[in-house]
C-alpha cells in the first residue's frame, strides 16, 4: 500500500515521503480501515510516539497522521462492535502507525460510526479537533453559560470547533488569530476578535477560561487575564507559572467514542461546522506539513476517492 513515512528525526519535515509499505496487521479487536481521508498535526514530528513503540522501541519507518475517515474492510479476533463495509471515523493510536495511508488497523475503541450524510473529509477534520475542543471546554475548563472564554487560534482546527461549542453554551467568546482570520472567527461566533499581530492581547480584559493553542510567550502573557476562580487550559506546553487567584493546566486529548458520536450528531443537525481548509492528495501530504502550508481550519488529505 501507498503511505507518508518518515525514518530520520533530525530531517524534519523534509524526511517525510511517498513509500511503499505491507498491509497492516489487524491485532485482537482492531478494524483495518481503508482510509478515505486523513488529519495529521504539523507538530507530530516531534512526539516522542511518533517514533517508538510503547515499549520504548524504535518503530521507524512511521506513518504519521492520527485522524482518519474511511470503511471498515478487515476484523481482528474478537471485534464485534463494526462490520466489513461500515463506515467509521476516529483516531489511531499514537504509538502504532497513522492516518497517512491506504490502509490503517485501528483500536475499536477509538472509532465511531460514521453516518452516511457526512462527507470523508469533514468527518476526518473531527476526530481531534472536536475532541480537543469539548475536553478542553468542558471537561478540563468547566466553561458555563454567561461566562467568557478567549480562544487562541479561534480560525484553526481546534479553535474553530471550539468557539461554536462554547456559542452553543452561551459563553461569551473572544477569538484572536491573525488579522486575516478575522472575518471566519467572526462568522463562527466569536463576539470579539484580537489580531495578535496588530492589537494587544490585554484588551481582551479578564476571562473565566483561556484556552491556549499556541504557548510561548502568548500562553505566558494569557495567565494574567484569568480572573479570579478562573482556569487556562492548553495543548501547547505545560504553564510555567499559576494565575494568582485561579488554575492553569495542561492536557492530552483523550479518544472517546461516545462523544465522537456526539460530534457527529451536531454536524448531522447543522449546530457545528468543521472548518476544512487545504485538501490535498496522499502525495501531497509531506509539503503540506511545512509551517507556510497552514491554513484557517484543519488541513486535510484526501487519500481514496469516494
Amino acid at each position: 500500500m501507498k503511505a507518508v513515512t518518515v525514518s530520520d528525526r533530525d530531517a524534519g519535515v523534509t524526511g517525510l515521503s511517498l513509500t511503499e509499505l505491507p498491509y497492516p496487521v489487524v491485532s485482537e479487536n482492531d478494524v483495518v480501515v481503508r482510509v478515505h481521508a486523513a488529519g495529521f498535526t504539523r507538530g507530530e514530528l516531534d512526539w516522542p510516539d511518533t517514533w517508538t513503540e510503547r515499549s520504548g522501541r524504535d518503530r521507524t519507518p512511521s506513518v504519521p497522521g492520527h485522524e482518519l475517515s474511511g470503511v471498515v474492510v478487515e476484523l481482528g479476533f474478537g471485534t464485534t462492535r463494526f462490520t466489513v463495509g461500515q463506515r467509521v471515523f476516529g483516531l489511531t493510536d499514537w504509538a502504532r502507525n497513522g492516518s497517512l495511508a491506504e490502509y490503517a488497523a485501528v483500536e475499536t475503541r477509538h472509532l465511531a460510526p460514521l453516518p452516511f450524510d457526512i462527507d470523508h473529509t469533514v468527518a476526518a477534520a473531527l476526530p481531534i479537533s472536536g475532541l480537543t475542543a469539548w475536553q478542553g471546554l468542558f471537561e478540563h475548563g468547566r466553561l458555563a453559560a454567561g461566562q467568557t472564554v478567549l480562544i487562541h487560534g479561534a480560525a484553526g482546527g481546534v479553535g474553530s470547533v471550539a468557539v461554536q461549542l462554547a456559542r452553543e453554551v452561551g459563553a461569551r467568546v473572544i477569538g484572536t488569530g491573525r488579522a486575516a482570520d478575522r472575518d471566519l472567527a467572526l462568522g463562527l461566533g466569536t463576539h470579539t476578535f484580537l489580531d495578535l499581530d496588530n492589537e494587544k492581547l490585554e484588551d481582551a480584559g479578564e476571562v473565566d477560561l483561556v484556552f491556549d493553542v499556541i504557548g510561548g510567550e502568548i500562553l505566558e502573557r494569557s495567565i494574567a487575564l484569568v480572573r479570579a476562580g478562573g482556569t487556562l487550559v492548553t495543548i501547547a506546553e505545560p504553564p510555567k507559572t499559576q494565575p494568582s487567584d485561579g488554575r492553569a493546566l495542561y492536557f492530552l486529548v483523550e479518544p472517546d467514542s461516545a462523544l465522537l458520536v456526539d460530534l457527529a450528531a451536531r454536524v448531522r443537525a447543522g449546530r457545528l461546522k468543521p472548518v476544512v481548509g487545504n485538501v490535498v492528495p496522499l502525495a501531497g501530504a509531506p509539503a503540506a506539513f511545512a509551517p507556510e502550508k497552514r491554513s484557517s481550519g484543519k488541513t486535510i488529505v484526501r487519500v481514496t476517492e469516494g
